[in-house]
């Protein structure tokens, strides 16, 4: 669906690259986290990704598109719902109007279904919502163009506790097998129980790029009070009362996946991690 190879990219000629030989590549009909420190370009990534920079070398192909050209086949099969945007002082009938006719799958009804999920009224002004608010009803019309490819950067920023957890329930209700959503964020508690793969990076590339279930399979994670286990494990990190641990999985004992633990697991042993999950399967 989706290849990025040897992606290279800086914010100016003499500036150091955000992104150096990047690669990745998406399959559809998967819920995605893009996870990464500060500067790892994550957002320059997604930026590429749907067009809006382009890349200094390598290439970017999105089902036989290459996003700079900015075709509108493409444009009207991608959405990006960005960390900070804008929405119009107007009524979102209004809004409807105007934006709805770029997305050729755009639903009414997945609209209404999407907006009740969120617990708004479709009867508002943009211009009298709060923040949290606005950001229910743009994620309800990214969802509701039915693109397939929707992009999310840090949407979780901004939603109150409810709002997090009514997001979570429609992602996970528009979801289909032709749809892929890609999810970037720090707020990994926010979406670790909807995501089915997740890609580590930083700047010169992916350092993990793996199915949850794979993860879970091949790394056990869990809680202990016993120092001794914790200098045992493969990564030990403190928490309230003991650590947090990752230890070699036993045979058809799977666990949830801690993705803060995986997350600094990945950054701090690199090498390990991609020995471990060198091959796809066993």
């Amino acid at each position: 669906m989706l290849t990025v190879k040897n992606l290279t990219y800086s914010y100016g000629k003499h500036k150091r690259p955000v992104l150096e030989n990047f690669s990745l590549s998406l399959e559809k009909g998967t819920v995605c986290g893009l996870l990464g420190r500060n500067g790892a370009g994550k957002s320059t990534l997604l930026y590429l990704i749907t067009g809006l920079l382009k890349p200094k070398c390598g290439t970017i192909d999105y089902n036989g598109f290459t996003p700079w050209n900015r075709d509108v086949n493409f444009l009207n099969d991608v959405f990006l719902v960005p960390e900070e945007f804008v929405l119009p002082n107007v009524k979102l009938s209004e809004f409807l109007n105007t934006s709805s006719p770029f997305y050729p799958k755009f639903s009414i009804s997945d609209f209404n279904k999407i907006l009740n999920t969120f617990e708004l009224s479709t009867e508002v002004h943009l211009g009298q919502l709060s923040m949290g608010q606005k950001k229910r009803v743009f994620i309800s019309f990214a969802l509701a163009c039915n693109t397939s490819l929707l992009i999310l950067d840090e949407p979780t920023n901004g939603l109150d506790i409810p709002g997090k957890r009514l997001f979570r329930k429609a992602i996970l209700n528009s979801m289909n097998d032709d749809r892929t959503v890609v999810i970037s964020t720090h707020q990994v508690y926010d979406v670790d129980k909807i995501l089915d793969h997740v890609i580590i990076t930083d700047t010169d590339g992916v350092l993990l790029d793996s199915g949850m279930s794979a993860i879970s399979s091949r790394l056990s994670f869990s809680f202990t009070t016993n120092k001794d286990r914790a200098e045992k494990s493969l990564i030990s990190l403190d928490a309230p009362g003991g650590y947090n641990i990752i230890e070699y999985a036993e045979p058809d004992a799977e666990t949830d996946v801690n993705l803060e633990s995986l997350f600094e697991f990945t950054r701090q042993r690199p090498s390990l991690v991609a020995d471990i999950f060198r091959h796809k399967e066993f």
